[in-house]
């Protein structure tokens, strides 16, 4: 179950940085405009410190985390939607994406060239979210000219929800507004919305690369930031990618932690971006715990236990009869699978339970 988080920004912002950081792909950086043209990939663990508890616990032969896709995507300018820059392939990359990480330059550094002259997150961010908009609204201004006619005279009702949607959103990049401010109001309308696959509708992280000074409590910049995307919806994280860059290269974790003390940080702003991205896609995990492996799996929030099952394996799906359930605290207050059960902590749960974020669970089905 593959999800992807495409990093965004203005060129020279620290993306490629950022990047190095949390995967493990190696992508260049230097301080010139569109160093990066093809987009780097690379797969990323989760962090998870209740599968640290449970490995110690269980001693399985192997160890297996969540991951995620990462993706460092080219720098776009100002134009990009008509074609400008590395516009086109930018905006493509972006399209393959299930959310963004969105890298703001908010530090001054006379040594790293900035594409507009002067250091400004605001107006970088109005540059990015534009070119979106603008391509967004061509997509929309598209798919109404094709579902218009059947939707107002040819009595479609399908045709007539999509239509309805369209001219909001419509409505709302006419505005510069994106996509994600105008509000869905039933399932089948989100459907619809994401069946569109508009740019602007994807959740959005705001990334503030700040200087090692500012990595703890933020700078100018980053309140200028906060201020701009507070009507949005949108979550913001601070980080220093330098300050990141150098906790990579340590080799002792007791190294690493010290560094991150007296930079007046409790854990790594890698750790913190990896997690915050994990709530932006909407996911979840839950466990498998075994002498052989204790794994963590990705899900969907709000996905049912077959769906979990079929993550597991597609057989597991399909002939799903029922899931044991332990929850993540119970097992570790209680030491042990065997104590679970004497205690009668132990669950039993068919095709409609909702599974929950922590849940360890075993699967039994028939095919």
């Amino acid at each position: 179950m593959a999800f992807k988080c495409g990093i965004v920004g203005l060129p020279n912002v620290g993306k490629s940085t950022l990047f190095n950081c949390v995967s493990s792909g190696r992508a260049q950086s230097a301080n010139f405009p569109f160093c990066t043209i093809e987009p780097n990939l690379g797969f990323t663990n989760v962090p998870d410190k209740r599968l640290e508890v449970l490995s110690e616990m269980c001693k399985p032969k192997r160890t297996i985390p969540a991951t995620v896709e990462i993706v460092d995507i080219a720098g776009l300018v100002k134009g990009a939607s008509k074609g400008e820059g590395l516009g086109n392939q930018f905006l493509a990359n972006i399209r393959e994406t299930d959310a963004i990480l969105h890298v703001l330059r908010c530090f001054d550094d006379n040594n790293v060239v900035h594409v507009d002259g002067s250091v400004d997150p605001v107006r970088d961010k109005e540059v990015v979210d534009t070119e979106l908009q603008i391509k967004d609204l061509e997509t929309v201004e598209a798919r109404i000219a094709k579902v218009q006619k059947p939707a107002t005279t040819g009595g479609d009702k399908d045709a007539k929800r999509v239509l309805d949607l369209l001219m909001r959103y419509k409505a709302a990049l006419e505005q510069g507004l994106s996509c994600r401010t105008v509000q869905v109001v039933n399932e089948e309308e989100a459907s619809l919305s994401r069946d569109l696959f508009l740019l602007t509708n994807k959740p959005v992280l705001y990334v503030c690369n700040v200087d090692d000074a500012s990595a703890a409590r933020g700078n100018h910049y980053v309140e200028a930031v906060r201020e701009a995307v507070k009507e949005e919806n949108a979550e913001i994280l601070i980080i220093s990618a330098q300050t990141e860059s150098e906790v990579a290269e340590m080799d002792s974790y007791e190294d690493r932690q010290l560094f991150l003390e007296e930079m007046g940080l409790s854990e790594s702003g890698v750790v913190r971006l990896l997690q915050s991205a994990y709530r932006l896609l909407g996911l979840q995990t839950f466990f498998t715990t075994g002498s052989d492996e204790c794994r963590a799996w990705t899900i969907r929030r709000g996905d049912k236990a077959p769906k979990a099952a079929g993550v597991v394996h597609s057989d597991f799906e399909k002939g799903f009869i029922r899931a044991e359930v332990i929850k993540y605290e119970d097992f570790v207050a209680l030491g042990s699978e065997a104590a679970v059960r004497a205690a009668g902590k132990l669950a039993t749960e068919g095709k409609e339970y909702v599974v929950q974020d922590g849940d360890i669970m075993h699967f039994l089905f028939n095919v």
